[in-house]
């Protein structure tokens, strides 16, 4: 497999519409006009993504605070996501992508080392789109932890939760 395309800030961000943890559509045309933080992560209900994602739940107030709607993108299935929401506590819409078409388009599936590996695979990966739909913050290869304390710093978010 080749490298996947990646996107660069200034890229108008791929439109989709997926299922979420409840079975409902979603679309990224629909949070038009608000901030978005799309973040791809592997599988859920593992340590990384687990952690990742609790990050995200404990930072969910202040990204919210500062105008950011935070949308998970992984290729599991809806019911996996539903059973790892509730589990996590978890209240913002995580997005099912089985056929990894919107994670390719992203740039987020592909080729990536693991332990010491070349491996076909979700690239964790975090996208921050505009009200336009216009990329503002692209990362690839992102830390599990650390990573949504880094985004806030780099967002200039309020680290109080």
């Amino acid at each position: 497999m080749a490298t996947t395309p990646r996107l660069s800030i200034g890229d108008t961000a791929p439109d989709f519409t997926l299922a979420d943890s409840r079975g409902e559509d979603l679309s990224l045309s629909s949070l038009r006009g608000r901030k978005v933080v799309l973040y791809a992560y592997p599988a859920a209900s593992t340590p990384g993504c687990t952690a990742q994602a609790c990050d995200f739940r404990d930072s969910l107030s202040s990204l919210q605070a500062a105008g950011y709607e935070v949308v998970g993108l992984s290729p599991d299935p809806s019911a996996k996501l539903a059973a790892f929401a509730a589990a996590q506590g978890l209240t913002f819409p995580l997005l099912s992508d089985p056929s990894k078409q919107v994670l390719t388009a992203y740039g987020a599936y592909g080729e990536k080392s693991l332990y010491g590996k070349t491996v076909v695979g979700v690239i964790r990966s975090t996208f921050v789109v505009d009200e336009q739909g216009v990329l503002t913050a692209v990362s690839y290869a992102v830390k599990a932890k650390g990573h949504v304390a880094k985004l806030r710093r780099d967002l200039a978010v309020d680290q109080r939760p």
